[in-house]
């Protein structure tokens, strides 16, 4: 079994078990070795939800100790691409990150809490119907950064291309 077909059994699981979440959480510090320094981790995921947590701690701070910007981005981008992940198995859809727009509203000087959804109705609408036609369908996901006070952070836009593999066409 691979790491992707381990962690979608793992985000089943993970949905109604806190001992999942917990090893999911452990499972992608091994698999996303770039998130791992900055301690990332799901607190909560459904179907239509993923929300994941940035500790206040250095290794995420800027130089005015509050949560780097960087940091704020990372978290968002994690939380929305965990999401089509989840939705969108790697086996067969290549999900690719395009762009990404960030407006920071305030200083994180606190945990934040990155929140993406993407309901059953979009996923139909936006990328299974026009993959019925199309080689591939380009996604805006919106993940709300929000600090544990209930202060908005940052609102994150991040633009995905999703495409089946048997589509995908590499140069040699």
């Amino acid at each position: 079994m691979n790491s992707s077909d381990l962690l979608s059994r793992l985000a089943k699981r993970a949905k109604i078990s806190g001992f999942w979440l917990r090893m999911l959480n452990v499972l992608l510090g091994r698999v996303v070795p770039f998130n791992r320094p900055h301690r990332f981790k799901i607190v909560e995921i459904d179907d239509n939800l993923v929300r994941t947590a940035a500790p206040y701690r250095r290794s995420n701070h800027n130089h005015i100790r509050g949560i780097h910007a960087c940091a704020l981005a990372t978290v968002a981008e994690f939380s929305a691409g965990f999401l089509l992940m989840q939705n969108f198995t790697p086996a067969e859809y290549r999900l690719i990150m395009s762009r990404m727009d960030i407006e920071y509203k305030y200083q994180a000087k606190k945990r934040v809490v990155s929140e993406s959804r993407l309901s059953h109705e979009q996923i139909e609408r936006d990328i299974l119907k026009p993959l019925e036609t199309a080689s591939s369908v380009d996604i805006k996901m919106r993940s709300d950064v929000v600090d544990e006070g209930g202060d908005l952070v940052a609102v994150a836009h991040t633009f995905w291309q999703i495409k089946r593999w048997d589509e995908v066409r590499t140069k040699l």
